[in-house]
């Protein structure tokens, strides 16, 4: 195996850690304490999914589509209920990304990940070119060097100096 390989298999976002690396950053971001409100919101948008899908999967068998339609329709008026009072508890207080959600975004950037790595060459180069990274081949030493402009998007930072390790 080689040197790279080995990191790849120990890092946080090898697919044998992935589950982990994601609890692991939910419980950074979870509030010490969750109001019931809150709670009972999140409880309800949680049961709702799950109908959801029992509703889809009676749709798929055959169920007679004007029942199931109504019983989606009430599913979703529910849980956008609960998703409001849970905006409203949240109101003031700082917002975090519930388990599901960092799982999703993490999920959802190691898709886009295999997107870039399947795309043209054009699609890709412009891809880099919105988020400010650079490619430069050194054929000398068979290496690429990575470059990105982290301030790209931001008025006030116009010209700041951003260095890693002292001017890498």
């Amino acid at each position: 195996m080689s040197a790279s390989e080995s990191v790849w298999n120990t890092a946080p976002t090898s697919p044998h850690r992935l589950d982990d690396t994601i609890d692991l950053m939910a419980t950074a971001a979870a509030p010490a304490q969750e109001t019931a409100a809150v709670a009972a919101a999140r409880k309800v948008i949680a049961d709702c999914d799950t109908k959801l899908a029992t509703h889809r999967a009676a749709l798929e068998a055959g169920a007679d589509p004007a029942v199931v339609t109504q019983w989606i329709t009430e599913t979703q008026a529910r849980r956008a209920r609960a998703e409001a009072e849970l905006r409203a508890s949240s109101t003031g207080a700082e917002t975090r990304l519930s388990r599901d959600e960092i799982a999703r975004l993490v999920r959802s950037i190691k898709d886009l990940a295999a997107v870039v790595r399947q795309a043209e060459c054009q699609d890709k180069a412009e891809i880099y070119r919105q988020l400010g990274v650079r490619l430069t081949y050194d054929s000398g030493k068979h290496k690429v060097l990575a470059e990105m402009r982290l301030d790209q998007h931001s008025r006030e930072a116009r010209g700041l100096s951003v260095r890693v390790r002292g001017g890498t």
